[in-house]
């Protein structure tokens, strides 16, 4: 899939608003305008390695005349000691870069090395991991970008390429068949090539969405996984199944082994220690 280096671009304008400014007046101040050198990009942390591939945008965007080495790739299971990349140019716009680099780096990576986990937790079942809406503001690209890197799969990107009625939504429409219904003819009228998605908390609502024909997806909401292993045989095939809520670590392969689709898990990226990595400089 890859990163969206339009939107990837606009994302290290705005940064470097914030960062720098008018000029980085440590480096404008301590060291020559022409000066060149070097850097490594060292890990200090077991985990999953991601955002290379981002880094080396945003080294280019910041200076063109930067070179960038890659020595691990995306998705790379990476120790402390390994070296991912070096860069080599101009030094003012290597620490220009830095921090940036780094915070963007260090959040993928966490986030990756907690997706690789719950992958691994599900090898040898039909079911994959989904991230959520639960992402920092403005970075959802590049979170949603770490969690395909570490073995998961993207459940919608915002409000406008899904249909998913949660409960409040059926609460508010008074039912489920209420939502549906308002739900199917509003994708109709707007001519949106779009699924719906529908959220249920019991049985009895599973059965509303049951004897609706137009519903592409079901989430089975804070079910167990016994509830879950009942729902998927009640759907028998005819829906995409999802599984959400409260579900960990330790419990997402009792999902998975119940039959379902997909399982959401929020906790992938509202809630990730971010992966140690550095940058450290040298000159030529």
């Amino acid at each position: 899939m890859g990163v969206d280096v339009s939107k990837l671009k606009r994302f290290v304008e705005l940064a470097l608003e914030e960062d720098v400014r008018e000029g980085d007046h440590t480096s404008l101040s301590t060291i020559a305008q022409d000066a060149q050198g070097e850097a490594k990009l060292l890990v200090k942390e077991k985990g999953t390695l991601a955002g290379i591939e981002v880094a080396e945008h945003i080294f280019g965007f910041i200076d063109a005349g930067l070179t960038v080495e890659v020595l691990l790739e995306d998705g790379s299971e990476v120790e402390p000691g390994e070296i991912a990349l070096y860069v080599r140019g101009n030094i003012q716009s290597i620490l220009k870069a830095e921090r940036l680099v780094l915070n963007v780096m260090q959040r993928m990576s966490g986030i990756a090395t907690r997706v690789r986990e719950y992958s691994e937790a599900l090898s040898g079942t039909n079911t994959k991991v989904l991230d959520t809406r639960k992402t920092t503001p403005l970075l959802r690209f590049l979170e949603k970008e770490a969690v395909r890197i570490g073995g998961g799969a993207n459940h919608r990107f915002g409000l406008y390429d899904m249909i998913l009625i949660k409960d409040n939504h059926v609460d508010y429409a008074g039912g489920i068949a209420q939502a549906l219904q308002r739900a199917q003819a509003y994708r109709v009228s707007n001519n949106l090539d779009i699924p719906i998605e529908i959220e249920v908390r019991n049985f009895t609502e599973l059965e509303e969405v049951l004897a609706n024909e137009k519903v592409d997806r079901v989430m089975f909401d804070n079910f167990t996984p016994e509830e879950v292993k009942r729902a998927v045989e009640l759907v028998n095939g005819r829906l995409v199944t999802e599984a959400s809520g409260g579900i960990t670590l330790d419990t997402i392969r009792d999902y998975a082994l119940a039959g379902v689709d997909f399982i959401s898990v929020g906790a992938l990226t509202h809630s990730v220690k971010s992966l140690d990595l550095s940058l450290k400089a040298k000159i030529i």
